[in-house]
């Protein structure tokens, strides 16, 4: 098993052209500075490389520009010609216009191609979810993924491509009508298109032009409308010898002198040429540099008088394209109309829609081909709305997209560019106005690809002590190899790490981590250690010499026992340093009752999103296995925890995951075996250990095996062995089942346990899922007043999940310790679905539905019960639930169903 890998992780947000361009370069531009890099390149759409531009497949949709043009490598300018021979088109030419849906699979090959070639030293990992936020922590960006939670990264790029069209054009009327397709590429939206009567399309742009090729059936007419009533130009039939660029005016440009020297040029051209073609293609390489040289006035003017006469020729048709369109105008099966729409009446059957001229037109559908976008103000993309309205990006000139540096560095609301997000494509078109082609997106790529990787920290020599996952120590060479003792013994889940890192500070009483570690372990584990002394001295100590990631944990650390929104406080710390084990193991425990996140799916986010930087080490795998198990993930789980023990067999987190495998798979037999001979070997330092001997009393139960776990429960639980909230947790949850079950003689001793537990664990306990197992010791112990107190202060609690979920739980426990069983089983059925957002296992939380199985016999509502027995037992086998599921067809006195 090899090390924890570290490098780098660029996250790149959509994976259509722009975004797979950029992985690309990176990957070629890490390559060949022998650079380790992962990249992450999400976007929900199943494609890679289509994006919205070639995500069509209809052959008859084309590129614009000739194959020649469209290579996604500037220095290799036959790439894409030589891939077209290789699986289209042998007989492939360099000015042919070739299927944009060849294209889009083209970028994805040219993308594994990039990748392969690196030889494992680039990683690439695609997501297929929607990217929702993106916040600056520290030195690195967390990119919110909705449900799927968050990554952390190095670099981000927003690779969002063109937003959807608008229609802000559009009546009220229109929009509101079934009839209406407000976005043409939207996946199945033409499908609702009248299949017989005619179209109206809004736009006689280059969108126009495709759906008016799709939407081309036999009788169909189509209209096309736009304020200029203008169709792009048509490309020449040969390719024409290349033009040179125009000698433009130096210093300030007006719009006037810029429209004479653009006239006089083309002239110049088709005097010398005989054709304008050549003129508008040299411009090309100037576009750029002239739109930046406009005042956004100047931008503004040009936009209304003369944008609509440079994009007709500049974003030219393919040749038999353009044949296409004058062959259906030439038949009257395309009119193509110069107006505006100011009304439409949609009257079940047919859409009439007035014209601001007054014609009228009856039609099946309107389809708004007015193409994307630009003002992203008003985007539904909650990740552009975050990024505006928290000044992460500003809008770029005249409102669109958002505004950069030459780089393509986003700028903040006050100008400044970020120094590690960048974008590139439709998002930059605001600055450089022509930035939507193949040509230079590819050539803004590139940059994009050397900008990050300067950016990106080159790997460096630590001068001094590390820890063992190589962060620097502030500390001298003994001091630190006690933290990485205490450290390592907190990953394994073993005792001593508190002294551990007491000797770290006797070593170096300045060394702030050695504090910070005390301070959490007696915070979060309840090892003896005076919490505040030792918060104290970490934040003395960092103050003097501590680096700038010692005094980020500190502060991280203050947070959190301070209660100063802790979680976000620990994944901000994590986000900018991810190697941080130590808080990684506070932020998402396997074994303890308040990590960072707040829902399971983050928490399993946040540990699948460290892959790249931890690979298969042996803690990490425990971890992982632990999450996997969590997903139901049995197979990997239990592949993961025994790749994990291989390497260390005391990894308590992969002996952990394992156990809930074997529990929750019926292995029961293996299972106890497997944990009785670890508790006695390698188990023996382990914290916690009473958690490992409530699993295997698990295992007991289900097998029937009453006096095995009354002897366990004297050996390994009882209040003499175990004391505090583990006692509430394990010893009190394992005699109400026992008590449940009927599995012990005579009156299970819960009253022993309840004496020995700290009474504010009882009364007020510090979370929702400790409070689940306060309201268990107290149904146990049929303290109906106690339960009455806990849920007044339940519904007390600013957190949600207290009334929401403790406050109706205590009220079905007071019924059922006062025989209203009816009562207590309704509300408790109510309940099953959200007690998984307590927290915990689901082996924790099933001591609830063994409550609820017991009250719905003792109310004799059977069929319920039998229904919840045989949904268990489908997912698991148990000897215990099987003679529970037998003895419900047995006559009530033969039932011998215990009663606490």
């Amino acid at each position: 098993m090899r090390t924890a890998r570290f490098c780098p992780i660029v996250g790149i947000v959509g994976a259509g052209a722009a975004g797979c361009l950029t992985a690309a370069h990176l990957a070629v531009a890490a390559t060949a500075s022998r650079r380790d890099l992962d990249v992450l390149l999400i976007d929900p759409r199943p494609s890679t490389g289509r994006g919205t531009a070639y995500s069509t497949r209809d052959p008859r949709h084309r590129l614009n520009v000739p194959t020649a043009g469209m290579s996604a490598w500037p220095d290799d300018p036959e790439h894409f010609l030589r891939w077209r021979r290789a699986e289209r088109d042998p007989g492939a030419r360099p000015g042919d216009f070739a299927p944009r849906a060849d294209y889009g699979t083209y970028l994805a090959a040219a993308l594994d191609e990039a990748v392969g070639r690196s030889r494992g030293r680039v990683r690439l990992e695609r997501r297929y979810e929607r990217a929702t936020g993106l916040q600056p922590h520290g030195r690195r960006v967390r990119l919110g993924l909705g449900e799927a939670g968050a990554r952390s990264v190095d670099a981000a790029v927003l690779a969002i491509g063109a937003s959807p069209p608008g229609t802000a054009w559009a009546p009220d009327t229109l929009v509101r009508s079934p009839r209406f397709v407000a976005d043409p590429w939207a996946p199945g939206a033409l499908s609702r298109v009248d299949p017989v009567a005619p179209v109206l399309l809004v736009g006689t742009g280059l969108t126009m032009v495709d759906i008016a090729l799709t939407l081309d059936l036999p009788g169909r007419t189509l209209h096309a409308v736009s304020r200029h009533g203008l169709l792009p130009a048509v490309h020449a039939d040969t390719p024409l010898p290349a033009y040179p660029p125009p000698a433009l005016p130096s210093g300030p440009l007006s719009l006037a002198d810029l429209r004479a020297a653009v006239c006089a040029h083309i002239g110049a051209a088709e005097a010398t040429l005989g054709d304008w073609r050549p003129a508008i293609d040299s411009l090309r390489p100037l576009t750029a540099a002239v739109w930046g040289r406009l005042s956004d006035r100047e931008r503004a003017g040009f936009l209304r008088g003369s944008a609509r006469q440079w994009e007709i020729r500049r974003h030219r048709l393919p040749p038999d394209v353009g044949r296409q369109i004058a062959a259906l105008r030439q038949d009257g099966l395309l009119t193509v109309l110069a107006g505006e729409v100011l009304a439409a009446i949609d009257s079940g059957d047919v859409l009439t829609v007035t014209l601001a001229d007054g014609t009228a037109l009856r039609v099946g559908s309107v389809v708004n081909c007015t193409g994307p976008t630009m003002d992203l103000r008003g985007s539904a993309d909650p990740l552009v709305l975050e990024l505006l309205t928290e000044g992460t990006a500003r809008p770029g000139a005249l409102g669109w997209g958002v505004d950069t540096d030459d780089a393509g560095r986003v700028l903040d609301a006050g100008g400044a560019a970020s120094p590690a997000v960048w974008t590139l494509g439709a998002t930059r078109r605001g600055q450089l106005w022509e930035t939507t082609a193949i040509p230079e997106i590819r050539a803004q790529a590139a940059v994009v690809a050397a900008g990050i990787l300067e950016s990106l920290p080159r790997p460096t020599r630590v001068v001094g002590p590390r820890d063992p996952y190589g962060l620097a120590l502030s500390t001298n060479a003994a001091a630190a190899e006690a933290y990485s003792e205490g450290l390592g013994r907190v990953l394994r889940l073993q005792a001593g790490a508190d002294g551990a890192f007491r000797d770290a500070t006797a070593l170096d009483p300045g060394f702030a981590l050695g504090h910070a570690g005390l301070a959490l372990l007696g915070h979060e584990w309840g090892a003896d250690v005076d919490v505040g002394a030792a918060l104290a001295a970490a934040r003395r100590a960092v103050r003097r010499h501590g680096d700038e990631r010692e005094r980020s944990f500190v502060a991280a650390v203050t947070a959190r026992i301070h209660c100063d929104d802790p979680g976000a406080a620990l994944l901000g710390h994590i986000a900018a340093y991810p190697e941080d084990a130590l808080a990684v193991s506070i932020a998402v425990p396997t074994i303890a009752f308040a990590g960072a996140t707040e829902l399971p799916s983050q928490g399993w986010s946040l540990v699948e999103g460290l892959a790249p930087t931890y690979g298969d080490d042996w803690w990490y795998s425990g971890l992982l296995a632990f999450v996997r198990q969590e997903q139901e993930r049995w197979d990997e789980a239990a592949t993961l925890s025994e790749q994990a023990l291989a390497v260390e067999p005391t990894s308590g987190h992969a002996v952990h995951a394992r156990a809930h495998v074997y529990y929750e798979t019926g292995e029961h037999e293996h299972g106890l075996a497997f944990l009785d001979a670890w508790i006695v070997s390698c188990g023996l330092g382990v914290v916690h250990r009473a958690h490992f001997s409530w699993h295997a009393a698990l295992h007991e139960l289900a097998l029937g095996e009453d006096e095995a776990v009354q002897r366990r429960y004297v050996r390994e639980l009882a209040p003499t062995q175990v004391q505090d909230v583990r006692a509430l947790i394990d010893s009190a949850s394992l005699l109400w089942r026992c008590d449940l079950a009927g599995a012990w003689d005579g009156r299970v001793p819960i009253l022993d346990v309840v004496s020995a537990v700290d009474p504010r664990l009882l009364s007020t306990p510090p979370t929702p899922f400790v409070a689940m197992h306060a309201a268990v010791a107290l149904t146990a112990a049929a303290d109906a007043a106690g339960l009455s107190r806990l849920r007044a202060y339940a519904g007390s609690q600013p957190d949600p999940l207290f009334p929401a979920v403790v406050e109706p739980l205590t009220d079905a426990l007071v019924d059922l310790v006062e025989g209203r069983c009816a009562a207590a089983a309704e509300t408790l059925w109510c309940l099953r679905d959200r007690l998984s957002r307590l927290g915990g296992s689901a082996a924790q939380r099933e001591i609830v539905e063994d409550t609820l199985l017991f009250a719905l016999v003792q109310a004799g509502r059977l069929d319920h019960a039998r229904l919840v027995l045989q949904r268990r037992l489908d997912r698991r086998p148990s000897r215990r639930d099987t003679a529970r599921l037998r003895r419900l067809d047995l006559p009530p006195s033969a039932r011998s169903t215990p009663h606490p």
